[in-house]
């Protein structure tokens, strides 16, 4: 199993790349990601491998990805939780798109428990 889905992350970085190499732009938020690197805010190094963390990461996950209405940059924001606190991190394309993911995260962590780090870069 562990095989089967280190091939389909690698078919989907491959993928990635290829789209990026056809329109011709790279990915835009890589900036974003270095600023973020060294900020007070949470990054996916901080996930631990407590069950209850990442439980509460794949709920809030799962919740995000369901909602077709969501952008692509709003699927794959970054959700990271310690000792029960979700920081979301990463670029969003709307307001509403950071309210929806807010709203998301407040439902399974409790909205106390919820740090927002969005940023809101709407499409050029």
């Amino acid at each position: 199993m562990r095989r089967i889905q280190y091939l389909g992350c690698v078919v989907l970085l491959g993928c990635g790349a290829a789209l990026a190499q056809q329109s011709g732009t790279a990915p835009d938020n890589t900036r974003t990601n270095q600023q973020n690197s060294g900020s007070l805010a949470g990054n996916a190094d901080d996930q631990k491998q407590d069950a209850s963390d990442i439980r509460l990461t794949q709920q809030i996950r799962k919740s995000v990805i369901s909602d077709k209405n969501l952008s692509t940059y709003a699927h794959n924001v970054k959700i990271i939780s310690v000792n029960g606190t979700v920081t979301l991190n990463g670029v969003v394309r709307s307001d509403q798109e950071k309210q929806a993911i807010e709203m998301k995260a407040a439902e399974v962590a409790g909205k106390d428990h919820v740090v927002d780090d969005l940023k809101v870069q709407p499409a050029p």
